[in-house]
Parts: C-alpha cells; sequence; structure tokens
C-alpha cells in the first residue's frame, strides 16, 4: 500500500524525502512534498519519521 502527504499538515521540513529508501518522495510545486505512488513500495519508513504526523497509508 502507498502512502500520502496531508499537505495541510506538511510543513515542507524534506524529513521524509531523505529517509525513503525508494526515492519515492519529491518537491511539490508548492514547497512540501508529495510521493510518487508508483514509486512508493510501502515501508511506512517516511510515516516514522515526519515530525508532523503528515503522512499516512493511502486508501486509494
Amino acid at each position: 500500500m502507498a502512502y500520502k502527504i496531508d499537505e495541510n499538515k506538511c510543513i515542507g521540513c524534506h524529513s521524509c524525502m531523505g529517509a525513503c529508501p525508494a526515492m519515492a518522495i519529491v518537491d511539490a510545486p508548492n514547497g512540501k512534498c508529495m510521493i510518487d505512488k508508483k514509486k512508493c513500495m510501502g515501508c511506512g519508513t517516511c510515516a516514522s519519521i515526519c515530525p508532523m504526523s503528515a503522512i499516512a497509508p493511502d486508501a486509494e
């Protein structure tokens, strides 16, 4: 299952980007981060490191 970032909670610290082993997290146009669902392996590393708890499994 892929993960998603809640853009209302994300502060753009990019901690998740450096932690992602699949390199699935990229810069969003708004200066925050977004997850490329095609690359996400669903490991949850990004969610565990996010200081704002802005990342969660994507139910879609």
